[in-house]
């Protein structure tokens, strides 16, 4: 770890942040109005985060653009202007910039440098942050905004460096692009990067193979053009409608509440409740139909199947159909896809689904790939969509400790653990934002975003207030907020998928359900009680700081 006895004088701050993502660039704005010194340390060569990385064709946000937008500058909300019912990557990354400028938060980021190291000094009550290249920082408060979904994951699988084509990952996209047309292209995975990519490659290539262990489920966008008097009324109610959404479990207004059971409602009527919401398109709005589609398998069944079936009415050969109709999860408990014309590309004459689940791929070849089963596949480009080491990747990338001996990954070794996503015991003045442990990955993350670093920097505002300059999550309140995160989560049938939420997707990954899934509503409500208590289960203090 550094020692700051020796070497350059290291950069002092009040906070360093380390991301310069949508959650770095608001912690940026929020504290500096504070009156405190911040810098936000950033791996890539531009601002944005998952929206810098991830380029590969057909990426879209599945929140609709007029609610995945931040809401601190009604100025901002009026002026922007999205061109589509869905953000594009290109439109939301355009987006992000504009929001650096109109506010000035680029002079407070620090583009390619990645943090290695990040260790508490006990005695001096103040981290000390170390970059890959050497620099060294200190900080009184440190505040991880590194991301869920910002840990590719690439297979390990045998004969990937001998492949003579190029590969790539749906989260590592060339930032010129790739042009596929005429190539022989092979996806693997068919989650979320997947479903939006696969429509768009099948368009270029000569042949498209898509190898798929696990079918998934997926709505259609029916994604448009703004509709110019929806855009109007939306912003005229702007404030209203982010109050209305503060009080949903999605934090995603616009959506009436549900007020019956799937099972009490007659077949007809509800299959006709899910026939409008199929063509209105949206994942809210469809696991919003009924009260009781995430804590009840029979109503579930009557959602799922229903989607079974339009896969089956849309694919016409009967075997692809079959394949690619999820069987082994509850729609919703895995990550739900949204997709344009996702299940008609199977049609077309250059698309071929093989099913790697009863035919595991062996290795990668000189030339293509190999299955267990001894098929072979002669392929020019090979593309991973397979995800992310999710919501404990990046933290766990950055060596955490502090120099009373506390190590973050051995301290995270069975799975995540904190207090209310925010705080990790043992680990002082050390704040993440919308960690394992919050609703943020099941919510419109902007949203999410914001109510964490509001009340992180709130936090700040009471202990400056109260002389105090230490504060720490205790290990009882982390352990029964654990406790309840758990008990949430098997509330409901979540736990029956083997989902990224749970880590299923990363070998080795303990298996534990990470989200908080009781609702952006309901959490944001215990957050607020909890500050208003004194921020009880934390531990404030003042502390005599060593000289430095």
């Amino acid at each position: 770890m550094p020692d700051a006895s020796h070497g350059p004088i290291p950069r002092q701050l009040d906070v360093a942040i380390v991301g310069g993502g949508l959650a770095g660039l608001y912690a940026i704005h929020r504290l500096r109005r504070q009156g405190l010194t911040v810098r936000a340390y950033e791996a890539g060569s531009g601002i944005g985060g998952t929206w810098f990385w991830n380029r590969y064709p057909g990426a879209r946000c599945d929140v609709e653009s007029l609610e995945y937008s931040y809401s601190f500058s009604d100025e901002l909300q009026q002026e922007w202007k999205w061109p589509e019912r869905y953000g594009t990557q290109p439109e939301i990354l355009r987006y992000i910039n504009h929001v650096a400028d109109r506010f000035d938060l680029r002079r407070d980021v620090q583009l390619d440098t990645r943090i290695a190291e990040a260790l508490f000094d006990d005695a001096a009550n103040h981290w000390v942050l170390r970059t890959a290249d050497g620099e060294t920082i200190e900080a009184r408060y440190c505040v991880m905004a590194a991301g869920n979904l910002s840990t590719p994951r690439v297979p390990d699988f045998p004969g990937l460096g001998s492949f003579r084509g190029k590969w790539y990952h749906s989260g590592l996209w060339p930032h010129e692009g790739v042009d596929f047309t005429g190539l022989r292209v092979g996806v693997i995975g068919t989650g979320s990067s997947g479903v939006q990519m696969i429509p768009i490659i099948a368009s270029q290539a000569k042949h498209l193979h898509v190898f798929q262990r696990t079918a998934n489920f997926s709505l259609p966008a029916r994604n448009a053009p703004m509709d110019a008097t929806r855009e109007r009324n939306h912003k005229a109610e702007y404030p209203a409608r982010r109050r209305a959404a503060a009080d949903t479990p999605f934090a995603i207004a616009g959506h009436a509440k549900p007020t019956h059971p799937a099972l009490a409602v007659p077949d007809d009527a509800r299959n006709a409740a899910y026939e409008s919401k199929w063509q209105e398109g949206g994942s809210i709005s469809f696991l919003y139909a009924y009260t009781d589609l995430l804590v009840s398998k029979e109503a579930n069944d009557t959602a799922s199947e229903f989607v079974r079936n339009k896969i089956r009415c849309t694919v016409k050969d009967p075997r692809t159909a079959e394949l690619l109709t999820p069987k082994d999860h509850p729609i919703g408990t895995k990550r739900l896809c949204l997709d344009t014309s996702y299940y008609e590309t199977y049609n077309r004459d250059n698309v071929t689904l093989v099913d790697v689940r009863s035919d595991p791929i062996d290795r990668i070849t000189e030339t293509g790939l190999r299955t267990t089963g001894g098929q072979t596949f002669q392929l020019d480009a090979i593309v991973f969509a397979t995800g992310f080491d999710a919501m404990t990747g990046a933290l766990r990338e950055i060596d955490v400790r502090t120099s009373t001996g506390a190590v973050l990954r051995d301290h995270w070794e069975g799975g995540p653990l904190t207090y209310l996503g925010l705080m990790v015991s043992g680990f002082p003045n050390m704040f993440v934002v919308t960690g394992p442990g919050s609703p943020g990955v099941k919510t419109q993350m902007i949203a999410s975003i914001e109510q964490h670093v509001d009340w992180i920097a709130d936090c700040l505002a009471h202990m400056h207030a109260g002389g105090l300059d230490r504060i720490e999550a205790s290990a009882q309140a982390e352990s029964e907020w654990v406790t309840h995160v758990n008990a949430v989560a098997d509330s409901t049938l979540y736990p029956l998928a083997n989902s990224w939420y749970m880590g299923a997707n990363i070998p080795g990954k303990p298996r534990v359900f990470m989200p908080y899934v009781g609702g952006f509503d309901r959490y944001k409500r215990h957050c607020d009680a909890i500050a208003a208590k004194g921020y009880e289960g934390f531990a404030l203090s003042a502390h005599a700081r060593a000289a430095v």
